[in-house]
């Protein structure tokens, strides 16, 4: 599943070649994704102009403009799922900057949706195990509808910050992972990255989530945090199994992961020795390393 980083990259790639520009057309290839999409979702979109992209938590939100029928601003929401990818093509058949071109796309199994924009740039969204979507809401009521409501701050945010965090873990028996990954107490964390944090904060996975509530755990914990998100960015996101780049090219930052996939390995932590061990929490892989985690 893309994580916060790689969503945000997604996101980046997409801007230059939708922000601004109208949609002169927008194929629907089948009627739903993961879940239904919206009634008349195609027809609803053409015709009207994308004023900017942003990301929450790992939705990539894009706010859409009145058009001729519509009275107030719409936000079409979409979530990669497991194997989601936007490809970018542009207009004149050669590689633009940031872009990938493969030629017009023709019909494949998999793309499902089409974006054709004003400038003859066609972006295509496949998703072969169909576990992405896309939903259109009314931009009045964003914070409160079903797929936002209730998340938590953005890690990369004003609102983080090591006094949130201990706000969130005081009193929580559940494990500090589990406390981690739950996205009402923050928004868009995913396993690989928490693995990662608390490795670099030296807290072990396994603490509950009370036993890091003060100041001087909770202080290292999210600076790990803001720390391996914005390296990740800065890296272009991590690729497993089959995701991509907008521009097509695979990320990279898997190849810096710590512990993250590295059962049985040497810690990489300086004057440590520990072995880096697997262990399953909430059905999930935890990575880390119980000698300099504590």
């Amino acid at each position: 599943m893309p994580e916060l980083p790689e969503v945000e990259t997604v996101r980046r790639g997409l801007a230059p070649a939708m922000e601004g520009r109208i949609l002169a057309c927008v194929t629907q290839n089948r009627p739903d994704l993961r879940f239904p999409l919206p009634e008349q979702f195609a027809a609803r979109l053409t015709g009207r102009r994308i004023s900017h992209l942003r990301r929450r938590a790992k939705y990539i939100l894009a706010h859409v403009e009145p058009g001729v029928k519509e009275r107030g601003e719409d936000v079409l929401i979409m979530h990669l799922g497991m194997s989601g990818r936007f490809t970018i093509h542009g207009a004149d058949g050669t590689r633009k900057p940031g872009l990938f071109h493969l030629g017009q796309p023709g019909g494949e199994r998999h793309d499902h949706i089409v974006f054709d924009m004003e400038d003859g740039t066609r972006i295509v969204y496949a998703d072969h195990r169909r576990f992405g979507f896309m939903d259109l809401v009314p931009a009045a009521s964003l914070d409160t509808c079903r797929h936002l409501a209730g998340l938590g701050p953005e890690p990369l945010g004003n609102e983080f910050s090591a006094a949130m965090l201990t706000a969130r873990f005081k009193g929580r028996r559940t494990s500090v992972k589990a406390a981690l990954l739950d996205q009402r107490n923050i928004a868009g964390l995913g396993n690989i990255y928490v693995c990662e944090a608390l490795w670099r904060s030296g807290i072990s996975p396994k603490r509950s989530a009370a036993s890091v509530a003060g100041p001087a755990r909770t202080e290292r914990l999210a600076a790990a945090i803001r720390d391996v998100l914005t390296e990740a960015i800065a890296a272009g996101g991590s690729t497993l199994r089959d995701y991509a780049h907008t521009d097509g090219e695979l990320g990279y930052f898997q190849h810096s992961f710590a512990v993250y996939d590295r059962e049985g390995e040497a810690c990489s932590k300086p004057g440590c020795g520990g072995t880096v061990r697997r262990i399953v929490q909430s059905a999930r892989s935890t990575f880390y390393c119980p000698a300099c985690q504590k």
